[in-house]
């Protein structure tokens, strides 16, 4: 129970919330990463408006796949196709 309380108190202190899946790790798809569940807090205050809405289509995107794995998976080949996140989202159409 303290724990939880703990928890709550520091949850909202960070900027980036990151969720792991069990069912990715035991598929051997790593980082094991909840894509839909993780994100970064306020991030249209990070970045331009052009990137923010190409970032949010990449989501819908990967969203719209049949599941976590098959999303994980083609984000992770995506990545490792390309040098940059900038590179990334340019060749997501």
């Amino acid at each position: 129970k303290m724990d939880d309380v703990i928890y709550e108190e520091f949850k909202s202190t960070g900027n980036c919330d990151i969720y792991l899946d069990r069912h990715l790790a035991e598929l051997r798809i790593f980082p094991a990463i909840d894509i839909e569940k993780s994100g970064t807090r306020k991030e249209e205050l990070l970045l331009s408006k052009t990137d923010i809405e190409k970032i949010w289509d990449f989501r819908r995107y990967l969203a719209s796949l049949d599941s976590k794995a098959g999303a994980t998976s083609s984000l992770i080949k995506a990545i490792k196709k390309t040098k940059s996140n900038k590179e990334l989202l340019k060749n997501h159409k």
